[in-house]
């Protein structure tokens, strides 16, 4: 029964990871998801002193806040101080993370946050936490989120699909470029955070690259992408857990490199078919 529950966490964190890593791709911005990864750290542990508590409103909003923050300083950097994006972006979240990991050495008496759990997570063990009719609370939580955020895109897909492929006539037709931006980093740093506890802030970049790109080889289409990101998220978890069992290595870690062991065998198979729908 542990194995259900493990293999159908890494799913539903996962799925959200892979919807909105179709659009981060498209949009360019895969490295601004990984910024974000990093960057939610003091916003969790800032949230954390302020409750005690480690799920409260207060560590999403917190979460949020950095979230965000981050794509601001890094669109300054580029515009007010004409510096490349990979060199804003690598000196924004590596200052907001090194803050985060200082906060936690600096009140680790105050913080019930364990640092190898940030990073890596805990996935293996989240039968030991059960919330109602003894389902793990990482699933409820996950549960909930993915659909939340499968609602949004479902309800919002029109104006997502054109701010990301013609920010111009979105401006022209009153789709505004900017809050629709906002708005999905936002969705981003909040499924970040809520995977931190399944497969912690280093891996979560993986799964909202690595599918979203192994789904792009094949197809240009955001709808077949969107599709295809699933089901190589879904593949992904189930052989990374059997993986893991086999030897006895991280759930996360190895959850992650089967994603890229499916993205190096669809990357031959368009190079050798030709194949992209």
């Amino acid at each position: 029964m542990d194995a259900f529950w493990i293999i159908l966490a890494g799913i539903l964190v996962a799925l959200p990871c892979a919807l909105l890593g179709c659009f981060l791709l498209l949009r360019k911005m895969t490295m601004i998801g990984d910024a974000i990864s990093h960057a939610v750290l003091p916003g969790l542990v800032l949230g954390y002193l302020l409750t005690q508590a480690r799920s409260t409103p207060i560590l999403m909003i917190g979460a949020g806040f950095f979230g965000v923050l981050i794509t601001v300083i890094i669109e300054l950097l580029q515009k007010k101080a004409k510096m490349q994006t990979e060199s804003s972006i690598g000196i924004s979240f590596t200052f907001l993370f090194a803050v985060g990991i200082i906060l936690i050495s600096a009140f680790a008496g105050k913080i019930d946050l364990d640092q190898d759990c940030v990073l890596y997570g805990d996935i293996g063990y989240i039968t030991l936490n059960l919330g109602f009719w003894n389902i793990p609370t990482t699933i409820l939580t996950s549960g909930i989120w993915f659909l939340l955020i499968f609602i949004f895109i479902y309800i919002n897909y029109r104006s997502l699909w054109i701010t990301t492929f013609d920010e111009n006539y979105a401006q022209v037709i009153g789709i505004s470029v900017i809050f629709w931006h906002y708005t999905l980093m936002s969705a981003v740093s909040f499924t970040v955070v809520l995977s931190f506890e399944a497969v912690g802030a280093i891996l979560v970049i993986a799964f909202l690259v690595v599918p979203a790109s192994t789904a792009y080889l094949v197809s240009k289409k955001i709808d077949f992408m969107l599709i295809f990101a699933c089901l190589i998220s879904i593949l992904g978890v189930v052989m990374g857990y059997f993986l893991a069992v086999l030897l006895n290595a991280s759930m996360a870690g190895s959850m992650a490199v089967c994603l890229g062991i499916l993205f190096i065998l669809m990357l031959f198979y368009s190079k050798i078919s030709g194949y992209c729908n």
